[in-house]
């Protein structure tokens, strides 16, 4: 998988992240578009490519401590269970070390809690 990132709301990588992020949030779970898009510029965004093909995204938005908070993290339907998003949150991990970033955050929905459980990630707060 070839991962690419941009800060650019007009490049390709953002465009892919979004399209994966409609089909994933939007169409499958019904979550407003408006809400979807909120908060978009800052963020780096993130986008896996398999073959060329855009299937995996998460967004970094950097916090006023310093910390990254991750969010949007989706996967094309056709792509889950062979590892993308592990992959790619990875390779987000490895760029906020080499950012000396003091540490990670994220917002997972509860049933996404068990992935990052595994990825070694800890519940702190309420469910949603």
């Amino acid at each position: 998988m070839e991962i690419k990132t941009s800060y650019d709301l007009n490049s390709q990588i953002y465009q892919d992240a979004l399209q994966i992020r409609k089909e994933v949030f939007v169409e499958e779970q019904g979550v407003d578009m408006a809400l979807e898009i909120e908060g978009e510029q800052g963020p780096r965004h993130y986008t896996g490519y398999v073959n060329g093909q855009a299937v995996v995204t998460a967004r970094a938005k950097v916090e006023a401590d310093g910390a990254w908070h991750l969010q949007r993290v989706a996967t094309k339907k056709a792509y889950r269970g062979q590892g993308l998003a592990k992959k790619l949150l990875l390779a987000i991990e490895a760029d906020a070390r080499a950012s000396q970033v003091p540490y990670l955050t994220l917002g997972a929905q509860d049933q996404a809690q068990e992935f990052y459980l595994k990825l070694g990630y800890h519940v702190v707060g309420e469910g949603f």
